[in-house]
């Protein structure tokens, strides 16, 4: 087994961890680990809320969550001879769950809280939890569903330099004073309040790791959220990434200091209900090397990647197509999101045909590796988004033409309210 180089205690709060947790970026947050580049090390890492999720039956944890401070991420971890200019290798070996933490969490969250994709559609919080065993995930609150995971790190990327840091902080600023652009908002007139379309730095319940409480006050009014992804990679939530990948990381500061975390044992393409994979601690192993002046040989300034090859091996789908009309009819031009949307309502209002709550449906698109593509988007008005549901992943027979042979509904538990 790799030496572990950050430890986590799935029993003790962020602030008593063994080792500190990090939730912003910023280039001045000081390593918790060297690693010279070849070496093969282990990671450890808390829930992407630290904890704050508990294995029962109730959405209460879900509807009070303090969101300020997610995500709880590991590291940061200085490479070797890393410069910046350079590009950094990280070959995603293995990860899983504790051995006594199997089990991870979906949910969807309170509007008034977070919210998520179909918030309008879904505005009250609810939670389901899964069983993770082996490779296979099901779980107590959706009945007759149960698919080997695409494990993942939701989180990798490097830290950005002070210069790449309030180039992030300007272009974010810039777009919220701008405001929404009335084409591309999926919200109107109709629907509920445009939700916020940045996260500029913000001093609460900042975590920056070993950083002295001075430095770290300083920092925390610039540092960057780690809620959307970046030229550093970042949350990018790409469900393919896991055993068997490799990243391409563009290095800004010495060092590298990269970090990861925000663990999901499955996800679909979106992460559509915001806490939206099945969500784990656990442990991931990596390692590492470095191209020298990689920038400059590979003729990028971004992250790359390269998949592995431990996706599960489906081949029967039901697929949805959604296009640039909203739910209410209002034409948008070319409008992947407004597409997006229309497949996900699509697949959820066909799986209620099958006994399951529109709830649980939301959270089976956001849980199992449901493929979503952009089939055509040169076409005007509309783009052309597609949703493809896994039949084999349920216990019944989802197949459209049973349907014609009539009813197919039938009892399929419940997930998690609030009290």
């Amino acid at each position: 087994m790799p030496e572990t180089v950050f430890e986590v205690d799935t029993e003790a709060p962020p602030d008593e961890q063994p080792d500190p947790i990090v939730n912003r970026w910023h280039p001045d947050v000081p390593p918790v680990a060297s690693i010279d580049p070849g070496e093969k090390v282990r990671i450890e890492c808390m829930d992407w809320t630290g904890g704050q999720v508990n294995n029962d039956d109730s959405a209460n944890d879900i509807r009070d969550m303090a969101l300020d401070p997610n995500h709880h991420l590991s590291g940061p971890f200085e490479v070797t001879g890393a410069e910046p200019g350079d590009i950094l290798i990280v070959d995603i070996l293995d990860l899983g769950a504790f051995p006594d933490h199997e089990w991870g969490f979906n949910a969807i969250f309170d509007k008034e809280n977070g919210g998520g994709f179909l918030t309008d559609h879904f505005p009250e919080a609810r939670k389901s939890i899964w069983e993770l065993d082996g490779v296979i995930a099901s779980s107590r609150h959706i009945d007759d569903v149960r698919f080997p995971g695409c494990a993942h790190p939701g989180i990798l990327g490097t830290a950005p330099s002070h210069e790449l840091l309030e180039e992030w902080n300007e272009r974010e600023r810039a777009l919220i004073e701008r405001g929404p652009d009335a084409e591309t908002a999926v919200n109107h007139e109709t629907r509920e309040e445009q939700p916020p379309l940045a996260l500029p730095p913000e001093s609460n319940d900042v975590l920056l790791g070993g950083m002295d409480d001075d430095d770290a006050e300083e920092a925390a009014e610039e540092a960057a959220r780690t809620i959307p992804p970046r030229e550093n990679a970042g949350n990018c939530d790409i469900k393919n990434l896991g055993r068997g990948s490799r990243v391409y990381l563009p290095v800004f500061v010495d060092g590298a200091n990269f970090i990861t975390g925000d663990l999901h044992f499955s996800q679909g393409d979106g992460e559509i209900t915001f806490c939206g994979a099945i969500e784990m601690a656990g442990w991931v192993d990596l390692k590492v090397d470095v191209i020298k002046d990689g920038m400059e040989k590979m003729g990028t300034d971004y992250a790359m990647f390269k998949p592995g090859y431990m996706d599960p091996d489906f081949s029967d789908y039901v697929v949805f197509e959604g296009y640039s009309v909203d739910e209410d009819g209002k034409q948008h031009y070319k409008n992947a999101n407004v597409g997006m949307r229309r497949a996900c309502l699509d697949a959820i209002d066909y799986m209620t045909n099958f006994g399951y709550s529109e709830e649980q449906a939301y959270m089976i698109l956001s849980t199992a590796p449901v493929e979503s593509r952009i089939a055509g988007i040169v076409d005007l008005p509309n783009t052309c988004v597609t949703v493809s549901l896994p039949e084999e992943i349920f216990d019944i027979d989802i197949n459209p033409d049973i349907l014609a042979d009539g009813d197919a509904t039938g009892d399929r538990g419940g997930v998690a309210k609030t009290s």
